[in-house]
């Protein structure tokens, strides 16, 4: 914790504090310091957490799934290269008008994916065909774009809606408008699907924890959501807590009441996973581990020398006249 804030964590009925954030998940998936006692702060309902709610065993929700999302909306973008301004329309004989394709991948409201292509056909001086399809199946009217003199998009001013089969709403389509829209500048064509909304369902495969304290869920369809809030706990008087051992603390009459907030509010300051505090750093602990490795690594070399001179042995016997 880079500020003053402590760890709310609940051992049996008593809530202490601690500065120690080396925590885990256990067999139930409850986030617990390494003597058991559980972390404290809130759970999130739909992605949505309440931290002025009481305090909650933060649990890791295994097995959680995140319900598919139809897709709404869709947005291109890109240059379409058009043929000189010279050019006679209707196109003489023997001449092909410009086309550009894209694709991108929409989801009905089972999850399922569907790769829908939109293709963009020329039709006369600054102006184009854009034709969504599925399969080769055109998916109602193509829609005409309209450019200015300038190369920027000049109609239409509002999105467009296409109604795929599967869809049981319309899905619109933005394509911006004038410098920032779909543009006829010179050059190759660029167009592209740039973004869709909706989703397949997806299942719980990580977490990450952000410096505000949100345990954030790692979902197999590539979205996020918030899993819960860790809570944090500042004192008036910090000197005065009493030590329960463990690098815990309960309140006293000298340290005040708690106020509990969340990280980067006040004073509690932010989380930063992955690193020790000196504080709270168990000398003895470290330096065991430290011997361990070292034995370790002594152990290793032994082998390696003794395997060596069996090896060097052998050549020897092989050499004897």
């Amino acid at each position: 914790i880079s500020g003053d804030g402590f760890f709310v964590v609940r051992s049996g009925a008593q809530q202490l504090y601690t500065r120690a954030g080396a925590f885990t998940f256990d067999a139930a998936g409850q986030l617990t310091t390494p003597t058991g006692s559980v972390v404290q702060g809130w759970m999130a309902k739909n992605g949505v957490i309440n931290a002025n709610g009481a305090l909650q065993d933060i649990q890791l929700p295994v097995g959680a799934t995140l319900p598919p999302q139809a897709t709404t909306t869709t947005t291109l973008g890109g240059n379409l290269s058009a043929l000189p301004a010279s050019t006679t329309w209707p196109l003489p004989t023997g001449t092909t008008a410009p086309t550009a394709t894209t694709s991108i991948t929409m989801y009905d409201q089972q999850g399922a994916p569907h790769a829908v292509s939109f293709t963009f056909t020329q039709t006369g001086a600054n102006q184009w065909a854009m034709q969504p399809s599925e399969n080769g199946t055109a998916i109602g009217s193509a829609s005409t774009l309209t450019f200015g003199a300038n190369g920027q998009l000049t109609a239409p001013t509002a999105p467009v809606t296409i109604t795929p089969a599967w869809a049981t709403t319309g899905i619109t389509v933005d394509m911006g408008a004038g410098a920032t829209g779909i543009t006829q500048y010179g050059g190759a064509s660029t167009v592209s699907a740039q973004s869709a909304d909706g989703s397949a369902a997806g299942s719980l495969q990580s977490f990450t924890v952000s410096p505000d304290g949100a345990v954030v869920g790692v979902f197999s369809n590539g979205l996020k959501q918030p899993l819960a809030q860790v809570a944090l706990a500042s004192f008036t008087n910090p000197e005065g807590l009493t030590k329960t051992g463990n690098s815990s603390y309960t309140t006293s009459a000298n340290s005040g009441t708690p106020q509990i907030g969340v990280a980067g509010t006040g004073t509690l300051g932010q989380l930063n996973s992955g690193m020790l505090e000196m504080s709270n750093v168990d000398l003895a602990q470290e330096f065991t581990n430290l011997i361990v490795a070292e034995r370790a690594f002594q152990a290793n070399a032994k082998i390696i020398t003794t395997s060596d001179s069996v090896l060097q042995d052998l050549v020897n016997l092989k050499q004897t006249p």
